[in-house]
């Protein structure tokens, strides 16, 4: 069947629009990329004991009532609760808190589990957002207390899971 020149310009067309959506997007992941190469350490000490002292009572006041005073979680929190939703995660080693880089992690506390993007789409969850409860350096302190409780293996492991989805 001979082509016509109006279905050349409309496949031309479509070719331009792919290529110039894979080339947006090609520039946004290097965008997020090199965002994510300038954050050097994090903010989240767990080695400052003045950081880890004051994410300690905020963590108390905030957070120990669903994931526990000893950072155990709910004792069936691989489990959907009857309303559908997974109860509060332990954020201690036997949990996986540390499989999470830490902006994931700060962005979880200060915006909820939102799904698409930290959750899969769809998830509800009963984890706040503490975006108008706390300030970013309160957020930075409860990250650096309960990451004061992991061993330096744990923490190590964390940190490389930060790098390898930095790169």
């Amino acid at each position: 069947m001979p082509t016509t020149p109006g279905t050349e310009a409309s496949a031309f067309r479509q070719k331009l629009g792919k290529a110039v959506l894979s080339a947006a997007l090609l520039f946004l992941a290097s965008a997020i990329g090199v965002a994510f190469m300038n954050i050097e350490t994090s903010p989240a000490d767990p080695d400052d004991a003045r950081q880890v002292a004051r994410g300690k009572s905020i963590y108390g006041q905030h957070c120990a009532s669903c994931h526990g005073a000893r950072l155990e979680g709910h004792t069936s929190w691989q489990k959907k609760l009857p309303n559908g939703r997974m109860p509060a995660p332990p954020h201690d080693a036997s949990g996986h808190t540390w499989h999470h880089p830490d902006a994931v992690l700060f962005g979880i506390t200060k915006r909820g589990l939102v799904p698409g993007k930290y959750a899969p789409p769809g998830y509800q969850s009963d984890m706040p957002a503490y975006a108008g409860m706390l300030t970013d350096d309160e957020i930075w302190a409860v990250l650096a207390f309960i990451k004061s409780h992991w061993s330096p293996e744990i923490r190590e492991a964390q940190q490389e899971v930060g790098a390898q989805r930095e790169h």
